[in-house]
């Protein structure tokens, strides 16, 4: 059970909370339990969604590329909650194949084919567990798929928001609300052992 109280985006009367709700209901088929904890600091939820949207939006990276680097992050700071989060963005609100989605949950970078992808991949976990330890070589590889200066600081802030998504969530205890499919696959929860 979460720690802080829930509250209702929905019931805002503040358009651009709306906004926010309309996006991600578009993206995830529903307003999502973390939002409602998001709501106790309604002025940071703002920002942080405004941020979040930007760096989704703005950068080198695709959109499809993000989920994945989401997936992968959450997954690693053991966060079932944005893990599923994340999946439920890559396979129902875009549209990717959940046969797919499920093999990237379980088996990680093994599955992907893409070399950019998985160098970004790759990247994103270093820069979770070991940001002490990148090296130029690193930056020098993603120098070589395609990204600038503009998309490598893209790809470490969106560590760094993920991060951030991971941490209120497990500390907050947000109510699990995606498929359990998913916590499932991913972590071996199933709902008689939550």
């Amino acid at each position: 059970m979460a720690r802080v109280e829930l509250i209702d985006p929905r019931k805002s009367d503040d358009a651009e909370i709306q906004g926010i709700c309309e996006w991600v209901t578009e993206m995830e088929g529903a307003v999502p339990n973390h939002f409602f904890i998001e709501m106790n600091f309604p002025e940071f939820f703002k920002a942080k969604l405004a941020a979040t949207k930007v760096l989704w939006q703005f950068g080198e990276l695709s959109l499809n590329e993000i989920q994945h680097v989401g997936i992968a992050v959450s997954k690693a700071n053991s966060c079932s909650y944005c893990t599923a989060a994340f999946c439920t963005i890559l396979n129902y609100g875009m549209k990717t194949d959940e046969d797919y989605t499920k093999s990237f949950l379980e088996s990680g970078v093994e599955v992907i084919l893409d070399e950019r992808l998985k160098t970004i991949i790759n990247f994103a976990l270093r820069v979770n567990k070991e940001m002490h330890d990148i090296c130029d070589d690193e930056i020098t590889e993603l120098r070589h798929i395609g990204l600038t200066d503009k998309g490598i600081v893209q790809l470490v802030n969106l560590v760094s928001d993920f991060a951030s998504y991971n941490r209120l969530n497990l500390s907050l205890r947000t109510d699990y609300d995606y498929r359990d499919m998913w916590r499932q696959v991913g972590f071996g929860f199933s709902p008689e052992n939550d």
